[in-house]
């Protein structure tokens, strides 16, 4: 383990049983959360113009999700089997996590959700993108997370999103008028 991950890991970890509303917050952030973001993107998708525009942003979503989290962390992390820190320093977590650390497929999931909505409306993109960082430190707030982790799943999320929207750029083009804005322009 890098020395600048646990340092980081424990400045944020040291927190936790300390505050039962600070816990409560940090296991809502790191656990609930994720269920408002997926409602607040069909939300954002349902309120596209045309039939062809929703379709759009879902696929454009659904299919960065399924690469970053689906395809990528699954791949990574059969490679990379790294404990998580409630099993390397023996500690009860706030929440239940298993599997391997590295990289966080939360993170991977919600950040390439974040650039689908960045696509789409960039104000709705940077509430995204805040709230999938909030998650993140809120993983590691709840110890089932290192900051590398979460780093590394974002920058999965985040690539992901762009290549989906970058592969699906000629179908943009092609439905032209009925994807007015960011959607059209980016």
């Amino acid at each position: 383990m890098s020395s600048l991950n646990a340092v980081i890991f424990q400045f944020i970890h040291q927190f936790a049983g300390r505050y039962p509303l600070l816990d409560d917050l940090g296991i809502f952030f790191a656990q609930w959360l994720a269920y408002a973001l997926v409602i607040g993107f069909l939300v954002l998708v349902l309120g596209q113009g045309s039939s062809r525009r929703k379709l759009y942003l879902f696929a454009e979503g659904a299919l960065g999700i399924i690469l970053a989290r689906g395809i990528l962390t699954t791949a990574i992390s059969f490679f990379y089997n790294i404990q998580r820190p409630f099993a390397f320093y023996g500690f009860t977590p706030l929440i239940g996590a298993s599997g391997s650390s590295f990289p966080s497929g939360h993170a991977a999931w919600f950040f390439a959700l974040a650039m689908a909505a960045w696509y789409a409306d960039r104000k709705w993109g940077v509430w995204y993108f805040a709230l999938a960082t909030l998650m993140g430190i809120a993983r590691i707030y709840a110890g089932v997370h290192w900051p590398l982790d979460i780093l590394a799943g974002a920058a999965i999320g985040v690539a992901s999103g762009m290549f989906v929207h970058w592969l699906f750029k000629p179908y943009a083009a092609a439905i032209g008028r009925s994807l007015p804005g960011p959607l059209a322009a980016s």
